[in-house]
């Protein structure tokens, strides 16, 4: 099993990548958003995959981190889900917003993907509702990405894209550690899970203890 590989990028197309390793052309197919993210023809990255195996075919998945793999496998377990539809349900929503739309038991939110109707996003929702939070508990290790010179006017697009990086691996880690407080009180994977997506929905920059505190008072009684 392939999964993972770090090589130059050949050209990007339409729906995939060529990636050389090594002098091997590896065709990788992706979600719009993970192909936006791949660098441009020439630069180096890594990407996690998944290679698909079939009689009559062979086609190798990339992912640029491993929520977003870990919801392409789950959601090609799904009957009638298959590779191309769990990319476009990514390609829609992102690795986050798949979280918060299974979590919550949005499956309107899963439909509005190319391909997928009202009857697939609903077994989505229902079948992967209580894997929720294991993925949403996954913290990425971030893939190196392309090296290039860096000239001073690019100083500070560089400084304002870290900074970015850092706050989503801060929401991530602030995620998981919530995930893990609520189930340690007692609270059912499906149920944490439910109560952090709403709270991050309304507001998705909170610090660990903050996230903790909503989530227990979405989750506590009313009256």
């Amino acid at each position: 099993m392939i999964g993972r590989l770090r090589g130059r990028v050949d050209y990007k197309a339409q729906d995939h990548f060529l990636l050389d390793v090594n002098g091997v052309g590896y065709l990788v197919f992706c979600s719009e958003r993970t192909l936006a993210d791949i660098p441009t023809n020439g630069e180096f990255t890594t990407i996690y995959t998944d290679l698909l195996v079939r009689e009559d075919l062979m086609q190798l998945f990339g992912f640029v981190s491993q929520v977003e793999k870990e919801w392409y496998r789950l959601l090609i377990s799904v009957q009638g889900v298959g590779a191309k539809a769990s990319l476009a349900i990514l390609s829609a929503l992102g690795e986050d917003g798949v979280s918060r739309a299974i979590a919550l038991g949005d499956w309107t939110s899963i439909k509005s993907a190319k391909g997928i109707g009202p009857k697939t996003a609903q077994r989505v929702v229902n079948e992967l509702k209580d894997k929720a939070a294991h993925v949403m508990s996954i913290v990425p290790i971030e893939v190196s990405r392309g090296e290039k010179v860096i000239d001073d006017d690019d100083v500070v697009e560089v400084i304002d894209n870290q900074a970015s990086k850092d706050l989503a691996m801060s929401n991530k880690n602030a995620q998981a550690d919530a995930l893990s407080a609520l189930q340690n009180l007692g609270y059912t994977p499906g149920d944490s899970a439910t109560a952090v997506a709403k709270v991050l929905h309304e507001n998705s920059d909170l610090s660990t203890e903050e996230l903790i505190r909503d989530s227990l008072k979405m989750l506590s009684p009313k009256g």
